[in-house]
């Protein structure tokens, strides 16, 4: 079976999610598709395993060799990106039967089951393939998916939401599928470290500069890059609590991997950053979108909007770790990936915990809400701690190295620039501390209760891990490392 698990990793969700809906009943589909999520993780780490102790795994769909067939490709960064996507899946299944029996009608949750593994099928399959087409074919399997999970939200907004994502996604999908096609129609193969080795970076035809246009765009509106951005809010806002988790927690990332390989796989960063001025383009545009979603955070009364801001944010140092181009500063570009993965979408299964128990993500809704729900307003100071970038979370490490990263380089301003911008976090995280343990609790607070155990098991499991993570870094900063050194050391796929 081990030579098999990174084609295992694909089939197994995928065959179980019309499983949810042939059985027609909601606890049988929730136990499948938490059963298939859990062989997914034990996978994960499985070729997590391997790829440590013998290196990268290459896998040939039906014996066809590349570039004539489909090759699967399992290094260093592809499975760190597959161990936390696949992880988050369990967590968020664990957390979901009080969240989606309150927010989705029953008739809708063996759908919603097998839609849900249908979005980790596409995310888990851009990961793993080497195939350029292939990333475009698991794309729009996760982003037709997201699409349906949004638009089961209780609120007659949810629909809308999902149709603007439709329609922005489209668009950056057309641009993702013409970038394609121009890289194609120069090398004849669509096999990424084919493509890498056929292209001339240097003295080549202006076709790859608007490949690389339109790719580039494309995966900015899937990234949710500032000002291209706007599907995001109102997807995490009206989406069920638990599809707001998951896709919060990986879908933007899987995007940013995407762009990472497209950027250190395919093109090569000489050509990116040397040639051509992307990486100014990209410090420009990540300072620009981390203070202008922090300072619209500020000015949030709905908590999944103001999170889906801080995401926007959040993505921004992403991105300026990669546009940095050295070691410390592609390090924290991807360890802030998995880090913000485990801090944001903690902080929305607390959301979610308020709102089973207050019937309202409305912070002016939530006063004093902290004396009654202790246990879930806790959880929400570990992972505004982590947000923050305070010491010894998660958020600190990667906050830490890009700093570094950006001195290393000598650029001062923007080390000050990002000092201020973690500044409007404490802001928008302390508005809602302050609202949950110093605002005077109405009647309606005041008869809540505590959230449910299936609910703050998984929420502070998360969360404990925006602590563990903050001290002990050999498995998120160290991995990270390791893939920023191998992508440094040339095309990899």
């Amino acid at each position: 079976m081990e030579p098999n698990l990174p084609v295992l990793l694909i089939v197994l969700p995928m065959v179980a999610a019309p499983l949810c809906v042939l059985v027609g009943n909601r606890y049988v589909a929730h136990v499948i598709a938490l059963m298939a999520s859990i062989g997914t993780f034990a996978i994960a780490m499985m070729l997590m395993a391997q790829v440590i102790n013998t290196g990268v795994i290459r896998y040939d769909i039906g014996g066809w060799e590349p570039p004539y067939g489909i090759e699967y490709v399992i290094d260093s960064l592809s499975a760190f990106v597959i161990l936390f996507v696949s992880g988050m899946a369990v967590v968020t299944l664990v957390y979901a039967p009080d969240s989606v029996d309150s927010e989705i009608p029953k008739s809708k949750q063996t759908l919603f089951y097998a839609t849900f593994l249908l979005c980790v099928t596409g995310l888990l399959g851009m990961v793993a393939t080497g195939d350029l087409f292939n990333v475009f074919v698991f794309l729009e399997i996760s982003s037709l998916s997201s699409y349906a999970l949004i638009s089961l939200g209780r609120t007659r907004r949810a629909p809308l939401a999902a149709l603007q994502y439709l329609i922005l996604g489209s668009i950056g999908a057309t641009f993702i599928l013409i970038g394609i096609g121009l890289l194609y129609q120069m090398t004849g193969t669509l096999n990424m470290a084919d493509i890498a080795s056929r292209i001339d970076t240097t003295d080549g035809p202006r076709t790859m500069l608007v490949a690389l246009a339109f790719l580039t765009i494309g995966l900015y509106v899937k990234m949710a890059v500032f000002p291209l951005h706007t599907w995001l809010p109102n997807a995490y806002t009206y989406a069920p609590s638990a599809v707001t988790i998951f896709i919060a927690a990986t879908a933007t990332k899987v995007s940013v991997y995407a762009f990472i390989r497209l950027i250190y796989g395919i093109i090569t960063p000489e050509f990116a950053f040397d040639i051509l001025p992307l990486d100014s383009a990209l410090r420009v545009l990540a300072l620009v979108g981390i203070f202008a979603a922090s300072m619209a955070a500020i000015f949030q009364d709905n908590v999944k909007r103001l999170l889906a801001y801080s995401s926007v944010a959040q993505i921004g140092y992403m991105l300026l770790g990669i546009s940095m181009n050295s070691q410390t500063g592609l390090t924290a570009g991807i360890v802030h990936m998995f880090n913000h993965a485990i801090i944001k979408g903690g902080l929305f299964m607390v959301v979610g915990c308020f709102a089973i128990r207050l019937g309202s993500v409305q912070l002016s809704e939530w006063k004093g809400a902290g004396r009654v729900m202790p246990w879930t307003a806790f959880a929400w100071a570990i992972g505004g701690l982590g947000l923050i970038g305070v010491p010894m979370t998660a958020g600190f490490i990667s906050k830490w190295l890009l700093l570094t990263a950006v001195l290393e380089s000598n650029r001062w301003p923007v080390a000050v620039l990002m000092l201020i911008s973690s500044l409007l976090a404490l802001i928008y995280v302390w508005r809602v501390v302050e609202t949950l343990y110093f605002a005077e609790p109405s009647e309606r607070v005041k008869q809540a209760t505590e959230a449910p155990l299936q609910m703050l098991v998984p929420t502070y499991f998360v969360l404990s891990l925006v602590i563990v993570f903050g001290v002990w870094t050999t498995y998120s900063a160290g991995l990270a490392a390791e893939a920023a050194t191998m992508l440094l050391g040339g095309p990899t796929q």
